[in-house]
């Protein structure tokens, strides 16, 4: 089955990777490099996050599958999925005043519903555009994080971190030409799910 790549946990050892997993085999596949005499500081990521993440690997794998249900990671899941059901919920109106010229009064007063509902429209338009990119902006600053805490005194890291928000991945893997081949390529594979998630994004634009 292929993995949710929502849900995707990648581990280093060093500056090598381990694994890239879900986050019970992330935790078994690390387990096992230090069980096999892996002495490297091992450092696990949440892929969706870009964050850096503890686990608890005392005991046996059913000990450590039995904690990783309560584990933090898998309640941001939990909550971002969590659908509310059908209904409409109250509305509360709150009177704020709002300072405009004269020509934007007027255009607003020929509105469908007047002035109040034509703010309300617009509003709602914003705020629905701003969630139709916040896919790719939550990936730029995921892969950000990363390079922060495995590249952040790599050369080339602050170019690299300006090309990556400039969004210009064709010319990113130029800033990272010196750095260790997994952090690379792991950058690289981040890089490429934002590029991604920019394209739907503008290919869904009306």
């Amino acid at each position: 089955m292929e993995m949710d790549e929502n849900q995707g946990y990648t581990a280093f050892a060093g500056y090598h990777h381990i694994i890239t997993a879900s986050l019970g085999e992330a935790a078994l596949g690390v387990k096992g490099y230090l069980d096999s005499g892996g002495n490297e500081r091992v450092l696990v990521f949440d892929d969706q996050t870009g964050d850096q993440i503890d686990l608890d690997l005392r005991g046996s794998t059913e000990d450590i599958l039995t904690r990783l249900q309560d584990h933090p990671a898998l309640a941001r899941i939990a909550t971002k999925s969590t659908r509310t059901g059908p209904g409409r919920p109250k509305l509360g109106v709150v009177s704020r005043e709002v300072s405009l010229l004269p020509r934007h009064w007027d255009w607003l007063s020929r509105q469908r519903g007047g002035a109040s509902a034509a703010l309300r429209r617009i509003v709602d338009e914003a705020r629905k555009n701003g969630r139709k990119a916040e896919p790719a902006r939550h990936a730029l600053d995921a892969a950000h994080k990363f390079m922060w805490i495995m590249a952040g005194d790599f050369p080339g890291f602050e170019e690299a971190s300006r090309t990556l928000y400039a969004r210009d991945f064709n010319r990113l893997s130029g800033w990272m030409k010196e750095w260790p081949k997994d952090v690379r390529e792991h950058v690289g594979r981040m890089a490429a799910k934002a590029a991604r998630l920019e394209q739907q994004t503008q290919e869904n634009k009306p």
